[in-house]
């Protein structure tokens, strides 16, 4: 496969994936503007930034639904809702013969009905239908990705896009909420303090899925075991590592597992630290240290995926 299109085929999949991370903590955050505490919704908007990674030019101001609009609808803005999808539909355009009909379709409409969208409505009646419609919209892109495109190397580059956003997001929340709340872990929250932890299950879309394995008392430390470590949950960071480390298998083959040596050591670690992680020696130790090295890996293996199949050298190639 050329590297240009490995390289469209990984961001059109990372921008559809980021793109419904934000939907999905807009519409989350939103809702729970019920809770009448100035300062409650000033913690919970200034966590959402962060765990969109403090996009420049955008601080809390003290207006959710204004917040709220730009990271939706700002096309200027690199981390908004239609900045991503308008981004994924490039990639995919670049590589349309790589795709099925279906792909282009979908993401194709996704983008229209983004592109086209009444912005003179107010926000107040605005984010929960359209944000749903967003996530559906990409849910239904996936799931047409899955049933309709060969499962090659093109499709495992769509899954190792797909799983890295998902790991570095999930990881990024939970540090987020860690520097804020673990200092109280091992209670079970009470009040406002309850809705946050509700707020960061559904942000992951987990309430129901953690109600089944633990009940509804909500505990932070099973909560961070849950999102963190948990081998059947598709959002939780051993999971989305576990996708990724196989698609990235899939994609070394027998011909060039030799070139991707570094590749193969930098997902087999981490994926190792979370199969074989046990959580009472992670809170045992530093929960926001544990956290950050997962983003540093999720990084460095971004990284290595570029040096060996993106942006090699002949000379590497012929090596390889």
């Amino acid at each position: 496969m050329l590297s240009r299109v490995a390289d469209n085929l990984y961001w059109m999949s990372r921008y559809l994936e980021r793109a419904e991370h934000a939907a999905r903590l807009l519409d989350v955050n939103l809702n729970l503007m019920l809770d009448e505490s100035a300062a409650g919704v000033d913690r919970r908007w200034q966590r959402l930034l962060a765990a969109l990674g403090n996009p420049p030019d955008l601080a809390w101001g003290g207006d959710a639904y204004q917040i709220a609009h730009i990271l939706t609808f700002d096309g200027s803005n690199r981390s908004s809702i239609t900045s991503c999808i308008t981004s994924a539909r490039e990639n995919a355009r670049q590589v349309r013969e790589e795709i099925s009909t279906e792909q282009w379709q979908r993401v194709n409409q996704l983008f229209h009905q983004v592109a086209h969208y009444n912005l003179a409505e107010s926000m107040d009646a605005l984010p929960s239908e359209f944000l749903l419609d967003v996530i559906e919209g990409i849910h239904l892109f996936q799931g047409v990705t899955d049933s309709t495109m060969s499962h090659g190397e093109g499709w495992h580059f769509i899954q190792v896009g797909r799983y890295i956003e998902r790991a570095s997001a999930t990881a990024n929340l939970l540090n987020v909420y860690h520097r804020e709340f673990w200092g109280q872990a091992g209670s079970t929250p009470e009040g406002t303090e309850y809705l946050e932890w509700v707020g960061l299950l559904r942000s992951c879309t987990a309430f129901e899925a953690y109600c089944k394995a633990y009940t509804a008392d909500l505990n932070p430390d099973r909560i961070l075991e849950f999102l963190l470590l948990n081998a059947e949950f598709p959002h939780s960071v051993r999971y989305s590592i576990d996708c990724l480390h196989s698609a990235l298998d899939a994609i070394h083959g027998e011909g060039g597992k030799r070139r991707a040596t570094p590749l193969t050591r930098l997902a087999g670690r981490l994926q190792a630290s979370l199969s074989f992680g046990q959580m009472s020696e992670i809170l045992s130790e530093d929960v926001g240290s544990y956290l950050q090295g997962i983003l540093h890996q999720c990084r460095d293996i971004h990284e290595t995926i570029y040096q060996i199949y993106i942006n090699y050298s002949i000379q590497t190639a012929l090596a390889g």
